[in-house]
């Protein structure tokens, strides 16, 4: 028998899942009134909204609208609330793992009405505390955004930085993020000429 949790109480009944799930999805105070929150399924909207313009300049690739609903939990949101109790979505980030060791930052996006206001850091900060968190000790991107990471410790890839053995494991995944990360032929029409990236946690 495997123990997950000493001291944790075996009648579920006992045990307030509802209030774990409310503070997961708690709002987060950052400097200057905006919030730090995870995404919910009514911010999909939003996050489509806020991407579309970056995708139509070919800065990041547009998805689904199913993908960004079978991706929503890996998303993490800044958000500025208003008096009428409504909020402007003013950027998002999404982390998403890849391997035991080995995870993508993507969909990082911030509303121009926003930038300079430390909305990319909060997100890709997040991001990486999460990573920690969970066991990832690398998390790398695909950018044009260069200067940007690099402030926050990402260093252009050299090569594949993976054993042999992990990407042969690697090629069998159908996800574009890690062809990407692989540098494959059959994607690099789709990379929009973005840099890799990587920060070792």
């Amino acid at each position: 028998m495997m123990v997950l949790n000493v001291g944790m109480s075996t009648d579920a009944g006992t045990f307030d899942h509802g209030r774990i799930s409310a503070d997961h999805h708690s709002k987060h105070e950052l400097p200057g009134g905006l919030y730090l929150r995870r995404a919910r399924t009514g911010d999909v909207k939003g996050i489509e909204a806020l991407v579309a313009p970056l995708a139509e300049q070919r800065i990041l690739l547009a998805k689904d609208t199913v993908t960004y609903f079978e991706s929503l939990q890996e998303f993490w949101l800044v958000v500025d609330p208003q008096p009428d109790g409504s909020e402007i979505l003013a950027g998002c980030g999404a982390l998403h793992i890849i391997w035991s060791d080995l995870a993508e930052a993507r969909t990082v996006a911030s509303s121009p009405d926003y930038r300079g206001r430390g909305v990319g850091k909060a997100i890709i900060r997040q991001l990486l505390a999460d990573a920690r968190e969970i066991g990832v000790d690398r998390v790398f991107c695909l950018t044009f955004e260069t200067g940007f990471f690099g402030s926050l410790g990402f260093e252009p890839i050299k090569g594949i930085p993976v054993s042999p053995e992990v990407y042969v494991e690697l090629l069998h995944s159908t996800d574009e993020g890690v062809a990407e990360f692989l540098d494959l032929a059959r994607v690099k029409p789709n990379t929009l000429g973005n840099s890799r990236m990587i920060k070792y946690l």
